[in-house]
């Protein structure tokens, strides 16, 4: 590795001591995740999905044999390290709400009662105005924004010290708001502020937890649609508080499958005319979705995934005049056991059509729970790499999400195979390893 390489790859600190996971909403994919760590940490189940427990990265050349799993090649956190907080706008702790989410079997949550008990919610800024379907008793007072932020930053504070830990993630957890276009009080920590003091309404609650855990240092990860951190104030931020951020929205359902099939139909110059999608499902999730605000933040986030994709300006013969829709229907019967269905009309040679059907029948939170588990451990490791931390967005982990962030004027890379091969070059990198190109013309020699 020459000089300016190491310079490049900058310095890797060792995960020494207990992480803190912080999560904004304690529903259905936070108690799933709180519970399937305990249970890998028990050895009553495996880590499945999950890529930083299970997952390995090929080093240097096929006929080299090494390919070491992730978390022995890279300093992650172990599991045994992880220590759990978060707020909610419902009083039930993590075992009371995983109970009544109903994603795992009540035979396995007795077993990991006794952690899921202690975890009681912290009080939570919540606002009905940007989650309409929902309401609960246990929400912060304060008489603007910027006060409830202060809050969750004393929150932040408190836990750290009550809890030992060395450091801390944020994840957010919580339901998608009303949609929101990034304006004016977006674009610097200046305008942000001022905005918070005015109780503007273009400053979401998500936003109020993002600037806390950024002006405290802590990374921050956003598992829903919601602007919350993909704003240049927020950008400012963590640059300037070395906490790396990531978003939006978790890819499990749906989406992961459009991202898998889409560019296998482009790497064979298959034509696209047609793609309907429409889910079912039954949870909060379902029930928030529900109300059309919100519904529109995740439609754009579903939306964007084919464009960036297919190209159609560069391919228009193929995907320059797809019908794209999504709808998603709110059915209480099916509660977190979501369904997809999908139609998708292709075309190929001489122009003649084709069509696929695909029905998914997932679990929304037994997707989103690892994803959870892999975003806090890579954020933690970013924090702690010195040539990670000073970047703010880590376009490295979009491979987990469905809108990936990217800084202004470029665009997000979606294709699933792509974004795995950038995530894995990342960690090569940070260790000085060579980056694998797949070229192999080397074996001919």
């Amino acid at each position: 590795m020459s000089d300016k390489e190491k310079q490049a790859a900058g310095e890797l600190q060792p995960a020494t001591g207990k992480l803190g996971i912080m999560m904004p909403g304690m529903g259905a994919v936070a108690t799933t995740f709180v519970a399937g760590v305990e249970a890998v940490r028990k050895g009553l189940a495996k880590p499945i999905g999950s890529l930083t427990q299970m997952g390995t990265v090929r080093l240097g050349k096929r006929t080299d044999g090494r390919s070491p799993k992730i978390n022995e090649f890279v300093p992650l956190a172990k599991l045994d390290d992880l220590v759990f907080t978060g707020w909610d706008i419902f009083e039930d702790n993590m075992y009371e709400a995983a109970n009544k989410a109903g994603v795992l079997e009540k035979s396995l949550l007795e077993q990991v009662r006794p952690l899921l008990s202690e975890i009681k919610p912290r009080k939570a800024v919540f606002d009905r105005n940007y989650v309409k379907r929902l309401d609960g008793p246990n929400v912060k007072k304060g008489k603007n924004k910027m006060e409830l932020a202060e809050q969750l930053r004393q929150d932040i504070r408190d836990f750290k010290k009550e809890s030992g830990v060395e450091r801390l993630v944020m994840m957010w957890c919580g339901s998608t708001e009303t949609y929101i276009e990034r304006g004016p009080t977006h674009e610097s920590v200046a305008k942000l502020e001022k905005a918070m003091h005015e109780n503007d309404e273009s400053i979401a609650p998500s936003m109020c937890y993002a600037y806390a855990a950024l002006q405290e240092g802590v990374p921050f990860a956003n598992g829903a649609p919601n602007l919350t951190v993909d704003i240049p104030a927020m950008w400012e931020l963590s640059k300037k508080n070395n906490a790396p951020i990531a978003g939006k929205d978790f890819k499990t359902g749906q989406t992961l499958m459009k991202t898998i099939l889409a560019p296998g139909f482009k790497a064979r110059m298959l034509g696209l005319s047609g793609w309907y999608s429409t889910n079912i499902l039954g949870n909060r999730d379902g029930e928030v979705l529900d109300d059309p605000g919100s519904f529109k933040t995740k439609e754009e986030s579903k939306l964007s995934v084919l464009e960036h994709i297919l190209q159609p300006e560069k391919y228009p013969d193929l995907y320059g005049n797809i019908f794209h829709k999504v709808r998603i229907n709110y059915y209480p019967p099916r509660g977190d056991n979501k369904e997809g269905w999908d139609n998708i009309d292709i075309f190929g040679w001489l122009g003649y059509p084709m069509q696929i059907k695909v029905d998914f029948l997932c679990r929304d939170s037994i997707l989103a729970a690892p994803i959870v588990l892999d975003l806090v451990l890579f954020l933690d490791l970013a924090k702690r790499s010195s040539a990670l931390r000073a970047l703010g967005i880590q376009e490295w982990l979009s491979f987990y999400l469905k809108s990936p962030m990217t800084p202004d004027g470029l665009y997000p890379e979606h294709d699933l195979f792509i974004q795995s091969m950038k995530l894995k070059n990342t960690l090569r990198h940070l260790k000085g390893e060579d980056l694998i190109t797949h070229l192999g013309l080397e074996y001919y020699d």
